[in-house]
């Protein structure tokens, strides 16, 4: 669908303007003329363009000549003989350079980016690299997530006079959870937060925290269930990620170079 993300009307004359000062394309065409002044279908597009959420979404030709009719608008209030009187006022000088520059900027690291080399050896090191530095085991744990430490330390009073852990949670467990006994599935340490992860970590298999482990969501009365060792995805999966990761990378060790070179 066409994006509503609008920026107001004055934003899309700044936009639409520094567009227009770098539309010299010589197999662009007039598709409309507002007072005097033609639009031509390569600023058209990039307005376009500008308008989608989905960049391949194919329009019909009534929504086309909709996005035109806004682009004459832009135009006409454009065109207004106070535009002059604006074009002085050094707030709008500077929001038009700023817009002028960024469209540059992202030319440039569009075009370095689409030159880019990045081969498969480089994503394979990358991968071996990641797998490494990843958590090697999975934990399946439970939690019962109360507000207090005074509610925590009851609960597992409960639970040492033999209470049933799955039942404790549905009880008193303010975490989505509950519903599920408190169940948490299969897990890395890095997907949960410090101190939750942590306490996992200690735990043997089939205990429980003895003392409550307080988190930015409350605290906790955890029991690790089992685990295992993690299995790392296969690189396909991740290739993708790993290759932009890649470019990111290679896009930042560029810019520093840019960055000391500069005078």
């Amino acid at each position: 669908m066409i994006s509503k993300r609008s920026f107001g009307i004055a934003g899309t004359i700044v936009a639409t303007m520094a567009i227009a000062a770098l539309s010299m394309s010589l197999r662009a065409e007039t598709v409309a003329t507002v007072n005097g002044k033609s639009i031509d279908s390569t600023v058209f597009e990039a307005y376009i363009a500008s308008r989608l959420q989905n960049p391949n979404m194919q329009l019909t030709d009534e929504q086309r000549a909709g996005l035109l009719d806004q682009l004459k608008d832009v135009y006409i209030l454009s065109s207004q003989e106070m535009i002059a009187d604006i074009q002085k006022d050094p707030d709008i000088q500077a929001k038009l350079e700023l817009q002028r520059i960024g469209v540059l900027a992202q030319a440039y690291i569009d075009q370095y980016v689409s030159n880019m080399t990045i081969t498969d050896e480089e994503i394979a090191a990358t991968y071996d690299e990641q797998i490494k530095l990843a958590p090697q085991q999975q934990y399946k744990a439970r939690h019962i997530l109360v507000p207090t430490q005074g509610e925590a330390v009851t609960i597992i009073e409960s639970l040492i006079d033999g209470g049933n852990f799955s039942e404790l949670a549905k009880e008193h467990s303010s975490d989505t959870s509950a519903t599920n006994g408190g169940d948490l599935g299969w897990f890395l340490p890095n997907q949960m937060v410090a101190p939750f992860a942590q306490a996992v970590v200690r735990l043997q298999d089939g205990r429980y925290t003895t003392d409550p482990v307080q988190t930015e969501y409350g605290w906790h009365v955890i029991l690790r269930e089992g685990s295992r060792d993690a299995e790392p995805p296969p690189l396909e999966s991740v290739r993708e990620q790993i290759f932009a990761r890649l470019q990111t990378q290679k896009l930042q060790e560029h810019l520093a170079e840019l960055r000391a070179s500069a005078n």
